[in-house]
């Protein structure tokens, strides 16, 4: 009954201990937003993760038509003629995108944001037949042609960008030309009703933007490549790269893509744009109206991300704490000492406080580093503390052992995400195992009937005095 009254003491403890725990890993994800808020205001200010869609032909036109005006009783009154806009969208034969992406860091008080110089060049081919439908009685007048490059965030072009159509420079204006959206066009003449209308265009453009870089394929034959000195890129987009190298020069990624492999040309003619509706490293890309757009997608991540690597760890506190408790209740129960709640309560407000420590440092230092130094300083915490606990500095040493090998595997686990799932099975498996090994021969019921302080002996009557046994004497008269 001891025994039990015990254990449940020890699981209210640490039940109770997963309080301090979950308000650290509120700080941690506070700290996130923080860091996203900086992201957000120095996108305001540059430039925020940046879409290209880019070039399309627009040829627009206006039909006049026939219109019935009716009264109130649904009757034709009239007939009037209306004008009717409309436009044609042509995509390119061949689209060949290349450019270099040349990392920079931006700060906003401790937070640091990567972002990018992107030297880009865009060569494509059009080859666009014009209709000639038009009819007596709807006639048609074919207005100007645009030739639209489509830009999510133009505040990121540095420069002028320069556009040549057959060798001959082109003047760029803002905006786009016959639809909605962000970007250059460049207004071309109106062509004839039943020609054929053959481009070669290049735009060479420097553009900045923040951690990620997305390209809608909308050729028939698509052919991006993208090189960069960063040496941890995140490809997240729709295809995989056909050629790709990574090394400590760099990235050199190259897609190549059909239009029968993709939906972007279907995408873009309903109005979708790729548009960057999350910033950083979470990028996605997608419209309003939340459809996903096929896209070529890379991102310049951190190579360690402070905040997701102490919230991973800070889901192993629990862990660390049983661990702990149950490493003290071994010890009370075999070697029949004497544990207070509140020494219990202490120990595991020192495993809990690492994990703030670990936050706290990482935003000024390297992850390693800090974790190194708030390892330390609890480990020997604990070992000072838990050495008085346990009544000598050789059981404080091994205790300091014991926690210094949890410590050393947790970062195992931080640093092998692939393999953080194998892994930490396999710890808990290692310390189940030990566990029962070195209580296999312990006779529990022996145990539990003992873990009370053994009483206290019982004070022996005072010894007679020498005086009193010893025979009376009485000297002679």
């Amino acid at each position: 009954m001891k025994l039990i009254l015990k254990a449940l003491m020890v699981f209210g403890l640490t039940v109770a201990i997963l309080v301090p725990l979950l308000m650290i890993r509120g700080i941690i994800q506070e700290r996130q937003m923080y860091r996203q808020q900086a992201v957000q205001a120095i996108a305001q200010t540059s430039a925020g993760a940046q879409s290209i869609a880019a070039p399309v032909l627009i040829v627009t036109y206006t039909d006049l038509v026939d219109e019935e005006v009716k009264n109130d009783r649904g009757e034709t009154i009239r007939t009037v003629k209306q004008e009717v806009p409309g436009h044609w969208v042509f995509f390119p034969q061949t689209l060949d995108v290349r450019g270099k992406m040349v990392p920079r860091s931006k700060f906003l008080g401790i937070h640091e944001v990567r972002t990018y110089e992107l030297a880009g060049k865009i060569s494509a081919q059009f080859k666009a037949a014009i209709p000639n439908d038009d009819t007596p009685a709807s006639p048609r007048t074919i207005g100007a042609a645009y030739l639209n490059y489509g830009i999510a965030d133009v505040k990121g072009l540095q420069g002028v960008p320069r556009l040549r159509l057959d060798g001959r420079e082109q003047k760029l204006d803002r905006g786009l030309g016959g639809r909605d959206g962000t970007g250059l066009h460049a207004e071309l003449p109106a062509p004839a009703p039943g020609t054929t209308l053959s481009y070669q265009t290049a735009f060479d453009f420097e553009l900045e933007g923040t951690e990620a870089l997305a390209i809608m394929p909308l050729a028939q034959r698509n052919t991006i490549e993208l090189t960069s000195s960063w040496r941890h890129p995140q490809f997240n987009g729709s295809f995989t790269a056909r050629e790709k190298s990574i090394d400590d020069k760099g990235f050199r990624a190259q897609w190549e893509v059909s239009s029968l492999a993709s939906n972007a040309q279907a995408q873009y003619l309903a109005g979708k744009m790729p548009v960057a509706s999350a910033i950083g490293l979470s990028s996605s890309y997608g419209d309003a109206q939340g459809g996903d757009v096929d896209v070529v997608s890379v991102s310049l991540v951190d190579p360690v991300n402070v905040y997701s690597q102490a919230d991973r760890a800070s889901k192993y506190g629990i862990l660390f704490v049983v661990l702990t408790f149950v490493g003290f209740f071994m010890f009370e129960l075999i070697k029949q000492l004497r544990i207070h709640p509140i020494q219990y309560g202490l120990v595991g407000l020192a495993l809990a406080i690492f994990f703030l420590l670990l936050v706290a440092l990482s935003e000024h230092i390297a992850f390693d580093r800090a974790y190194l130094i708030a390892s330390a300083a609890c480990i020997g915490l604990l070992g000072f503390y838990v050495s008085h606990v346990l009544g000598s500095w050789p059981r404080g040493l091994g205790f300091a052992a014991m926690i210094a090998a949890l410590y050393a595997a947790l970062y195992g686990l931080l640093i092998s995400e692939d393999n953080a799932m194998v892994m930490g099975a396999g710890l808990l498996f290692a310390i189940l195992a030990t566990i029962m090994v070195v209580t296999r021969k312990v006779d529990w019921y022996k145990v539990g009937a003992g873990i009370a302080p053994p009483p206290m002996p019982r004070a022996s009557p005072p010894a007679a005095s020498s005086s009193a046994s010893a025979p009376t004497t009485t000297p002679s008269a």
